[in-house]
């Protein structure tokens, strides 16, 4: 703890501090003028400044400096630096161009160029350090005068963009900046107030936690990074209804900060001090910190004074009320509050007793934006587990269509059946980890009845994780760390966790495996306990030990004893770790009945009953798929009792041989209450408005227009009523802003629907005279015309008249028409890709046909620098990207208006200009980096302390296993995916949609295999070798011997080139050692194959028509080659030293947790096919194994892999993705290839 905040402390328990009041409202009191704002400096800025107050730090120093004066000689103990908007986000709306402005967007791109905008950065430095120096320099001065020390805090304020809100009712999961985006901002503009001289890091005018957090997280980042320990203070703004504008409860946000452990946390601004004063009650009784308040002076109100309601006696009176009522700690004033009222308050409170901080008993405290308390006297916690990838097929296939709605609604069942956290994880080889988790937690944030519970982030790759953590506004559950990689790892990834303010799930597992019974489980938990509480600081009651579910009723007797072993951890991890929680995935229990919902329900129960008698706290379950304890039969719950407390002989036979007489397979379907559709249409449609459920929109609108009559009795009708409930009950604080917009959604649903039937009206009625003709089509090749139709329905309602040709529209057809109907202008939609080429074909028919009129551009796959860049060229009139619906009224008018047109074309045609130019500077490869910087950004390794074995051989090896050694190693996950079942083995056979199937599948699969096996009918033969290996340059060399004089061959590699913010650009080659390093590296290479007589027995099949085991028999030996990989991977881990100690399970080979990788040619680390004949040639593999290359690098037979082996303890898997023309450049010298024929085989890595 620095000295200032030990001093702050002290001065709290003895006084009530003053803070100073309104930078701005003093301001307006100076008559300041926009030249006084702009100064010299920003003489010749766009847009007006004279309301930027940060600015007046840099032009009006005198100004700012004589308000510090005031209010510090008002008698305020703290002031604040002028800095409240001075980030570059915030900044940048006076300082740079809006791209609304030209139909584009604020986007997280947009918002990177504002951080790296150099004249931004230099502003937002000078102004923070600027004003920090000016409070410094009178705090001081004005201590030393008084003999008491003032105090400087550095004002940060919420930035102008929330990283929670959603602002696209059509994108509901785009978000306009990152929350890396964001962190970086709140670094630049933390690391010039600490330059200034502040004492104080103030997080002020909280509307949004995930803002704060990002603060946070910076601020704690810049402090480690320079050493020094300044106190936090933090302080949010709320609206009616106890929650911040985000619609987070007082509660759940204190969870969701109380990680960074602030000097003081508070509330400031809102609507003024009386309706302040419950939220304040609240906090000074929740907060084991200090506690400050600085609201506004009242209302604002033009007519007074200072142009709030309160004057300075109203203010002193609140003040002394808070004070006496034992709230605050700190007291001063937001806007309205002039040096007048904070000397007014500064006499009210000097005699006044602070507030006592409260010693709370410490609990494990989670939120979304609801909180959670886990006490003592909690129920069991249920974590829904459907929102899992691997535990839900359902869920898998909704994310991998991109269904996220339909995901989304999964959470929400999961909630509606009692879950108390969600569980989400996306670790599927198919999905983007990193992109989806972002997605579908941005997505959550829309539903309100999802977003109250708190959300474990679950993922096996820590990338995922964080990713997650920076979705979450509320205090979420990390899922999970582990020794396994080491105590160093360990405790880096416990900090991480801890800096975002999660609590943590510890697996029970470390550097030798997964703890499996009683000794180990409670050996490593309590290492793991001591390194996070002694070691990081790590706050005992967010520690969640995962002891380890395992399977019982296998048939294996070491596995008999896996639940009471589980039960008995957990009660010595409740009885000699204080504070720590136990959890577990209750699923993995009873997989050896899985496709028997019945028995695993009673199973889920009878084990959660005795495990949660022990002290477990929290478990992952199918918040559906539980039994009452007490309502399990009988007989059905002695037989599952004698199993898992391993107090029956033969308990797995009895509990099956029971299974077999009394229990059917299947499960039972979980309800949803539908109860709200048997009201009337009236009600419905009022429902679906206030709960943002567009299920029945439809449905329940045609009936609403049957009953009506007309689609405008409906919209004034039945669906304004329920938008006015909406309204209403967001005025009183009982709704949210991101439930209003969820009912917007419904809203425009509906009247989308009514939208034809409104046309159909129209068009019986008589026509006024048009303001102008509008043809519009969706381009030939295209059926997408959602888009079109709103903007026709919109400019219809301007006075337009619109002609829509439809969808799949040719050009001729769309310029005959055109020209019978004398169109002023003509317009263009398309949502695919191959809709860009057709509008350009459009637009120089166009041209060559003499059409003068303007061409306007539209649909989700335009954009205006395509519109500029590749359509306008063509056409030489006016062409016009128009962003979407809202935008067409103005367009249409300016350009079909006397005045308008003309300034607006040259405009548009300006914007073209630019656009080009900013084009032909960009470099072609977008968001690629120069090999140059590529590699100097490579991974960097210390070689000189590197652990870099030596193999007990070099040379190569021939090998040619049973068919019985490899069957253990098939993973068999793949081999469902080829038949199209989902799931992943053995969880598919509980599911409820393909278990069934799956598990017939599996015993015919397992009867071919025992044929296969037994008749030896495929041949499994490899080869593999190790050779003394260097890095050269991005090359591998691969010398004949250890001398390492004469070269034997060279692999070379590719690198990432994509921009990265924090991470190595990685190639294969990083993970050998240099030449010039001195130290003696290895590379291994490998061929095996399981194919040969795989072609003959499946053609036997086939010739007795029999194509169902011909398929069967390749799909398996795809699988045996793959288990033979994974087999010899293992052997040549053990051969090169490093793999001697290795205690994996077969689930932990599969899941590939080992040390070392295998990377293939042709595949993402490595995606050059050729360099496979490198390898070929290496190994001699055709001769010794039968394999080779066909014309186009595929192997032949098919059931073979081929790859290289690398030992380094950081390799590791990556994507090499795009790549630009000077590393294909490099790459082909370095080959000796000819470009053409490089780019011919890298063709989709290529960015140029």
């Amino acid at each position: 703890m620095s000295p200032v905040e030990l001093e702050l402390r002290r001065a709290m328990k003895e006084r009530i501090l003053v803070i100073d009041g309104a930078m701005g409202t003093t301001i307006r009191g100076y008559g300041l003028s926009e030249s006084d704002a702009r100064g010299e400096r920003f003489r010749d800025n766009r847009q007006d400044l004279l309301n930027n107050g940060d600015i007046l730090s840099l032009t009006r120093p005198d100004v700012i400096e004589d308000i510090h004066r005031r209010f510090l000689e008002a008698g305020a103990d703290i002031i604040e630096t002028n800095t409240f908007g001075a980030t570059s986000i915030a900044q940048s709306d006076l300082f740079v161009e809006d791209p609304r402005e030209h139909g584009g967007r604020k986007d997280p791109e947009f918002f990177q160029k504002v951080i790296e905008n150099p004249f931004l950065d230099q502003v937002v430095w000078d102004i923070n350090h600027e004003s920090a120096r000016q409070c410094r320099k009178w705090a001081d001065r004005v201590g030393n005068d008084t003999g008491r020390r003032r105090y400087v805090a550095g004002a940060i304020g919420p930035m102008t963009v929330s990283l929670t809100f959603m602002v696209d009712s059509n994108d509901p999961a785009f978000r306009p900046m990152l929350f890396d985006q964001a962190k970086a901002a709140y670094a630049r503009q933390v690391e010039a107030l600490i330059a200034g001289g502040v004492d104080i890091l103030l997080i002020e005018t909280i509307f949004d936690s995930l803002n704060a957090k990002a603060a946070l997280v910076a601020a704690r980042e810049v402090m480690e990074k320079q050493g020094i320990e300044l106190p936090l203070m933090i302080s949010a703004a709320m609206v009616n209804g106890r929650t911040l504008v985000s619609a987070q409860d007082l509660s759940a946000y204190l969870a969701a900060v109380r990680h960074a452990k602030p000097l003081a946390v508070g509330m400031n601004c809102s609507a003024g001090p009386a309706e302040m004063r419950p939220f304040l009650e609240e906090m000074a009784a929740k907060a084991d910190c200090f506690v400050s308040c600085y609201p506004n002076a009242g209302l604002p109100n033009p007519l007074a004074p200072t142009g709030f309601d309160l004057l300075p006696p109203d203010m002193a009176n609140f003040a002394a009320d808070f004070a006496r009522s034992g709230f605050v700690n700190i007291m001063g004033g937001c806007c309205g509050n002039t040096p007048e009222h904070i000397a007014a308050i500064a006499k009210a409170v000097e005699r006044l007793a602070p507030r006592i901080v409260p010693e709370l008993e410490p609990m494990m405290q989670l939120s979304g934006s609801m909180p959670y308390n886990l006490t003592k006297e909690s129920n069991f916690l249920m974590i829904g587990e459907r929102t899992n990838v691997s535990g839900s097929s359902v869920f898998a296939k909704f994310v991998k269509e991109d269904r996220l709605e339909e995901a989304v609604a999964v959470a929400r069942q999961q909630v509606e059946n009692g879950a108390n956290v969600i569980d989400v994880c996306m670790d599927e080889g198919l999905i983007d980890g990193v992109s989806m988790m972002n997605r579908f937690l941005n997505l959550l944030q829309t539903e309100p009845d999802v977003t109250r519970v708190p959300v474990m982030v679950d993922s096996s790759n820590f990338s995922v994780i964080e990713a997650g953590l920076k979705c979450l506004q509320g205090k979420g559950i990390v899922n999970s760390i582990s020794l396994k990689d080491g105590e160093e790892e360990f405790k880096e990834r416990a900090r991480t966790v801890m800096k975002y303010g999660a609590a943590v799930v510890v697996m029970a597992f470390d550097e030798h495996g997964q703890a499996a019974d009683y000794e180990a489980k409670i050996r490593i938990c309590e290492r793991a306990y001591r390194i996070l509480v002694d070691e990081v600081g790590f706050a005992p009651q967010d520690i969640i030990f995962d002891p380890n579910i395992l399977t019982v009723g296998t048939g294996i007797p070491e596995h008999d004893n896996y639940a009471v072993d589980f039960i008995e951890a957990t009660r010595w991890i409740k009885q000699n770790l204080p504070g720590a929680k136990v959890s577990g995935g209750v699923s993995n229990i009873s997989f050896s009945f899985r496709g028997n919902n019945r028995v695993r329900e009673a199973m889920h129960s009878a084990f959660l009953y005795h495990a949660i008698r022990a002290g477990m706290d929290m478990g992952i379950v199918n918040a559906g798929m539980l039994e009452v304890y007490n309502q399990i039969p009988p007989e059905l719950l002695q037989k599952v009792e004698d199993l898992l407390l391993n107090r029956a002989p033969g308990a797995t036979d009895a509990l099956i041989e029971y299974t077999r007489e009394n229990v059917g397979k299947g499960g039972k379907k979980a309800e949803v209450d539908l109860s709200w559709r048997e009201a009337p249409v009236e009600k419905r449609l009022e429902y679906a408005l206030l709960k943002g459920v567009t299920d029945f929109i439809e449905v329940d609108t045609a009936e609403a227009l049957e009953k009506y009559g007309r689609p405008l009795k409906v919209i004034e009708g039945p669906l304004m009523d329920g938008m006015g409930i909406v309204g209403d009950l967001f005025g009183e604080g009982k709704m949210f802003l991101p439930q209003v917009v969820k009912s917007a959604r419904v809203m425009k649903r509906s009247v989308a629907w009514l939208t034809p039937y409104m046309e159909a009206e129209k068009a019986n009625q008589e026509t006024p005279e048009s303001a102008g003709v509008v043809v519009m089509a969706t381009v030939r090749g295209d059926v997408h015309d959602i888009g079109k139709n709103i903007v026709g329905v919109v400019l219809g309602c301007n006075g337009f008249e619109v002609i829509d040709l439809g969808v799949m529209v040719p050009c001729e057809k769309i310029l005959a028409k055109a020209r019978e109907v004398n169109a002023d202008i003509i317009g263009l939609s398309g949502l695919i890709t191959p809709s860009l080429d057709e509008m350009v074909h459009v637009a120089k028919e166009m041209g060559k046909a003499g059409f003068t009129q303007p061409l306007l551009i539209g649909g989700a796959t335009t954009s205006p620098a395509h519109t500029a860049i590749k359509i306008a060229p063509h056409y030489p009139n006016s062409v016009i990207h128009v962003l979407d619906a809202s935008r067409s009224v103005p367009v249409v008018s300016a350009l079909l208006s006397e005045d308008l047109k003309e300034n607006y074309i040259r405009e548009n045609e300006e914007r073209h200009v630019r656009l080009r130019k900013e084009f032909a500077e960009r470099n072609a490869a977008k968001n690629l980096i120069s090999f140059a910087t590529a590699k100097q950004r490579g991974l960097q390794i210390d070689w000189a302390t590197a652990d870099l074995p030596q193999p007990e051989f070099l040379g190569i090896r021939e090998i040619e296993p049973s068919l019985e050694e490899l069957v253990p190693f098939i993973d068999w996950s793949p081999f469902f995916h080829t038949w199209e079942l989902r799931g992943r083995f053995p969880a598919i056979f509980e599911d409820k949609y393909v278990g069934e199937e799956a598990k017939k599948l599996y015993d015919e699969s397992q009867k071919l295999l025992a044929r296969i096996v037994a008749e030896k009918v495929f041949t499994a033969r490899g080869v593999y070798g190790f050779f003394p290996a260097n890095r050269v340059g991005e090359d591998i060399v691969l010398y004949t011997g250890e001398d390492r004089e004469k070269v034997l061959t060279t692999f070379h590699c590719l690198r990432q080139q994509m921009q990265k913010s924090d991470a190595p650009n990685y190639s294969l080659a990083d993970f050998i050692a240099p030449r010039e390093s001195g130290r003696a590296d290895y590379l291994g290479g490998f061929v095996v194959t399981a194919g040969h007589g795989v072609d003959e027995f499946a053609r036997s099949f086939r010739e007795q028509h029999d194509d169902y085991n011909g398929i069967m028999a390749q799909a398996l030996a795809d699988r045996l080659v793959e288990a033979f990989a994974e087999f010899l991977h293992k052997r040549v881990r053990q051969e090169w030293i490093y793999g001697l100690r290795e205690e994996w399970t077969i689930d932990d080979l599969i899941r590939e947790r080992y040390r070392g990788i295998r990377p293939a040619g042709g595949y993402p680390a490595s995606p050059d096919h050729t360099e496979k004949t490198t390898l070929f040639d290496l190994l001699d593999a055709t001769a010794r194994t039968g394999v080779r290359l066909t014309e186009g690098m595929a192997m032949h037979p098919g059931a073979s892999v081929s790859g290289l082996y690398f030992a380094n303890e950081v390799s590791r898997y990556f994507a090499v993705g795009q790549i630009n023309r000077d590393q294909v450049e490099d790459y082909a010298r370095r080959k000796g290839m000819e470009v053409a024929e490089v780019e011919r085989w890298l063709a989709p890595n290529l960015a140029h």
